[in-house]
């Protein structure tokens, strides 16, 4: 039997326009008794219902995390009681047995029992800041939608100007859009106004824009999208500064600096990360908690002693995108250790699974830097852990056996202890096995082959 943990706890079962609440009291030695109740989402159904779990002295309530609405309960209880906020997934019933005031009983047994894992909430600082970088990434999405309609509506016309620039809407690009739907000019006309190294293209960009077909009503299309373009980005700067006004403010302008060393992590991104994950570490007991959080790491699914899948999870979305954005940048930082990880990986498991690797390494250093306070720097070998140093020891010894050396390292020893035991003849790289059916040999000696 489960020994019980909370004596007085509640379960809600949130809906849209009304709760169901289950509030079990009694010792835990004991069979708690249990009450049921409809409270409707009002304002003052909430402080009624907030009333009532102060007079039966709840100390613990749980919630699923559905949608936005448990929200207004959360903002409601949050003084007065410690809420928990369970993964759905997690709290499921029994299927033919499920009704609301089933769910929200079934709830408060799981809390009563300690069978729920909190999902993390960060502070009120936190989630301000995390409501404007979200929307910050909203309208970043969006400008890339409109910039992928004009671009289409270019390609309607006959204009191929993607062929020969790399960027359409940089400055070359958005002065040659001009031109075409509210100029009439020629394609020399167009190409003059290539800047800096496009000047060299003039021809080619000449070609890509005659014969183009544009109508009115494709013009205009574009017009609008270019506006729009322009009023989404204005919209994300200003978000920019009031971000980095309530960064200053709620005192985490340090732990942004520190996130600022790591390769690959940028100003904006440094805001994401603090606004998804908060300013310590304190809520993830290691790194690695911190990558299954944040969906960047293999996940378990073992039967019987066999592993049947180890596909990432789905982990915080917004933690993903930043981290799998930064994997990019930093992958391509010379010199560094995300480098060399990528590059290891990327002959063996893909460009994708690279990345995600990448992005693996990054949630680890995220962890070491906000919780040792202290900037980036290169983990040198002895500083790397001891999983990770014995893999790079086997890696290393079979690749010495295939050049010609056999050694035997000790289990437990360092790479020094390693001793030659024999030394075979350099016969030249070894040959890749064969998947396919072995062909028949002729029974002839070989040139190289020993009598």
């Amino acid at each position: 039997m489960i020994a019980a943990v909370v004596e007085k706890g509640a379960g809600i079962d949130v809906h849209k326009k009304f709760l169901k609440v289950c509030v079990r009291i009694g010792p835990l030695s004991e069979e708690p008794r249990f009450e049921i109740r409809r409270v409707e989402c009002s304002h003052s159904a909430l402080e009624g219902l907030r009333q009532w779990l102060k007079a039966e002295g709840v100390t613990h309530i749980v919630m699923e995390s559905t949608g936005p609405y448990w929200v207004p309960v959360f903002n409601i209880l949050e003084q007065d009681v410690k809420v928990i906020l369970a993964n759905p997934e997690q709290v499921k019933n029994r299927k033919g047995h499920k009704t609301d005031a089933q769910d929200s009983w079934w709830l408060a047994h799981l809390l009563r029992h300690g069978m729920i894992r909190a999902s993390f909430i960060p502070e009120k600082a936190t989630r301000n800041l995390r409501e404007l970088t979200r929307r910050r990434k909203k309208l970043i999405e969006q400008a890339a939608s409109e910039r992928n309609r004009v671009q289409k509506q270019l390609e309607y016309g006959n204009v191929k100007l993607s062929n020969e620039l790399s960027d359409v809407f940089g400055l070359s690009g958005q002065m040659m859009l001009q031109a075409l739907v509210n100029e009439d000019r020629t394609p020399e006309e167009i190409a003059e106004l290539a800047q800096g190294s496009l000047q060299k293209k003039k021809k080619e960009i000449a070609e890509a824009v005659r014969g183009q077909r544009l109508n009115e009503t494709q013009k205009e299309v574009i017009r609008s999208g270019m506006r729009l373009m322009v009023f989404l980005d204005l919209e994300s700067e200003a978000l920019s500064v009031s971000i980095a006004k309530l960064i200053q403010e709620s005192g985490q302008q340090k732990q942004k600096e520190l996130l600022e060393t790591i390769p690959g992590i940028g100003e904006e991104a440094a805001g994401n990360v603090l606004a998804e994950t908060g300013p310590d570490m304190k809520q993830f007991p290691d790194e690695g908690h911190l990558s299954s959080w944040g969906g960047v790491c293999s996940g378990d699914t073992e039967s019987a002693g066999n592993n049947k899948s180890r596909h990432t999870t789905h982990g915080n979305p917004w933690l993903r995108a930043t981290l799998t954005e930064c994997a990019w940048s930093a992958s391509r930082t010379k010199g560094t250790v995300f480098e060399s990880r990528y590059e290891s990986l990327k002959p063996k498991i893909g460009h994708k699974a690279a990345l995600v690797a990448v992005a693996h390494l990054l949630a680890e250093t995220i962890y070491q830097v906000l919780s040792r306070r202290e900037q980036y720097r290169e983990r040198r070998p002895q500083e790397l852990p001891e999983t990770q140093r014995r893999r790079i020891i086997r890696h290393h010894v079979r690749r010495l056996r295939r050049l010609g050396c056999w050694l035997q390292p000790d289990r437990l020893a360092p790479l020094e202890s390693c001793y030659v035991t024999h030394r075979i003849p350099d016969t030249g790289p070894t040959q890749p096995k064969r998947r396919g059916p072995k062909k028949r040999q002729s029974t002839a000696a070989l040139p190289n082959e020993a009598p």
